[in-house]
């Protein structure tokens, strides 16, 4: 039953904890962290009022032990649960458990989650809603039977996991050849990522977009819908750069996903934040491809755009609360870039480890979503995701040279990110003019390699010999030394004695 949520414990870790918790503190909600134990110093434990030790390294010990949360939830009376995204954000047997447990769920119903997280089930429910899906088959396990059903598709068509999403358990195929050999590596990753390893065969849409529509239900009955993210900028089906609005809708056709996102959403009586993905094809068509019934990584541009608090939304409509009327919409244009401990010149290879120093950007129209600090060792259990930088603008130019300046000044000492590829994208001719699909950074960056590496690698190595030399004052310039709190001389910083330095910036 909706009521007043007092203590909230937050089912997840760093950067959206970390988000989730900020506008919890702004509503007077007091909250509770829970951590593994490699992110026992984690700073979303810090940002908490509270924090439980789950125990164990894995998320399987930690992040995803239902009876754990539970308890540490029993143990720090807190009355409701936020899941985040991740994790288990879309499973039902979570959200049911929360609710047989006397606390409030933020986030949709078990049943909503039922009927939609499954791939197979959500495609019979916007069909019913008269969402345009695209043509499938199942994969029956007769290899001539499914080779059949894949001519009759017309190659390329997509080996796709029923559960969960984020790109695992999907695979592309070009002929029958190939066919058998995607369908079982689909099903071993599937069945390795959600522990469930059905997939289904969907027609692949060749040059396509990937679009999304950000939902909002309350418990009233009532569904909006706030507007459109592009997210065609993807490797291996994993988003790297989302904006918006998007710059090849116009509003006829945002006027018609967003009508089809919301009858599907009220189709389920769903209720909380959700996000229904399109694909669309070159001669405009939109295609159904999946709901996620969650809060997005990506959430940050449609709050930059409406000037919205979509996690507030979320807790108030927990608590009882209509949805505003009307829906806001947008002004502006936003740009998101997710930053990754990954070497991209490496084949993408996850780069956990020490982050000796960072200096995370700022600037007019910047936001930075970010778990990060000096000394903290990212672990090597969970996603590589760092932060997400997010810049505003009256317009997209403007937006994108407002993201570059501040990629350029975001400096992370310790690890490989992505930064410096991320900036190629953004220089591109081919961002400025919009024409990036799902399938370009596959077949266009996927031997990058970045034009001064070696110059930065240098750069970096000589600053940390500074540092752990303590000569670092008299070799960077006059500002050799400053004082300590307690009046005594240290040795400056090089950090602070460089200037404006850039991290990937041209000479």
């Amino acid at each position: 039953m909706a009521g007043p949520i007092r203590k909230l414990l937050i089912a997840n870790r760093s950067e959206i904890a970390c988000r989730i918790a900020q506008t919890a503190r702004e509503m007077g909600i007091a909250t509770v962290a829970v951590h593994s134990d490699p992110d026992a110093g984690g700073e979303h434990v810090r940002a908490c009022d509270q924090a439980v030790a789950l125990g164990g390294a894995s998320s399987a010990e930690s992040y995803l032990d239902i009876s754990k949360l539970l308890d540490a939830a029993r143990r720090t009376g807190a009355d409701a649960i936020h899941p985040g995204y991740g994790f288990l954000a879309e499973r039902a047997e979570f959200a049911a458990a929360v609710e047989a447990a006397g606390l409030t769920f933020v986030g949709p119903t078990a049943a909503s989650i039922d009927a939609i997280g499954d791939k197979i089930r959500a495609r019979r429910a916007a069909e019913e809603s008269g969402v345009p899906v695209l043509p499938s088959a199942p994969v029956t396990g007769d290899d001539g039977a499914d080779r059949a059903a894949a001519d009759k598709l017309g190659f390329p068509v997509l080996v796709k996991a029923a559960a969960g999403g984020g790109g695992r358990g999907m695979r592309r195929v070009d002929d029958a050849a190939t066919l058998i050999d995607a369908i079982s590596s689909a099903q071993r990753e599937a069945a390795s990522s959600f522990g469930d390893d059905r997939v289904y065969m969907e027609k692949f849409v060749v040059g396509p977009r990937h679009i999304e529509i950000q939902v909002f239900g309350d418990t009233h009955g009532r569904a909006v819908h706030l507007g459109e993210r592009e997210c065609s900028v993807q490797r291996r089906h994993q988003k790297i750069i989302e904006e918006a609005p998007s710059p090849v809708v116009d509003a006829q056709m945002r006027a018609s996903m967003g009508n089809a996102a919301v009858a599907l959403a009220a189709a389920i009586g769903y209720r909380g934040a959700g996000t229904v993905e399109f694909v669309v094809a070159p001669d405009g068509r939109f295609y159904f491809l999946e709901m996620n019934t969650r809060l997005q990584v990506e959430h940050a541009v449609t709050e930059m755009v409406t000037n919205t608090d979509l996690v507030r939304w979320q807790l108030e409509v927990a608590m009882g609360a209509h949805l505003p009327q009307p829906a806001p919409t947008a002004r502006g244009h936003a740009i998101e870039c997710r930053i990754c401990a990954e070497d991209p010149a490496n084949g993408f290879l996850p780069s956990a480890g020490r982050v000796r120093r960072v200096d995370h950007p700022r600037g007019v129209g910047i936001r930075v979503d970010s778990a990060l600090r000096d000394d903290w060792t990212v672990p090597v259990q969970y996603d590589s995701m760092l932060a997400k930088v997010i810049a505003w603008a009256p317009d997209r130019a403007q937006a994108n040279a407002r993201m570059i300046a501040a990629l350029e000044g975001f400096s992370i000492l310790g690890l490989t990110t992505n930064i410096a590829f991320l900036l190629e994208l953004l220089r591109s001719e081919r961002f400025a003019r919009a024409e990036f699909f799902t399938t370009t950074l596959d077949a266009e960056f996927a031997g990058w390699k970045p034009a001064d590496q070696l110059s930065f690698d240098v750069a970096a190595a000589a600053v940390a010999m500074l540092v752990r030399s303590g000569r670092a004052g008299g070799a960077v310039g006059a500002r050799s030394s400053t004082a300590g709190a307690d009046g005594a001389a240290r040795i400056a910083d090089p950090w602070e004695t460089l200037g404006a330095w850039r991290v990937g910036g041209r000479p």
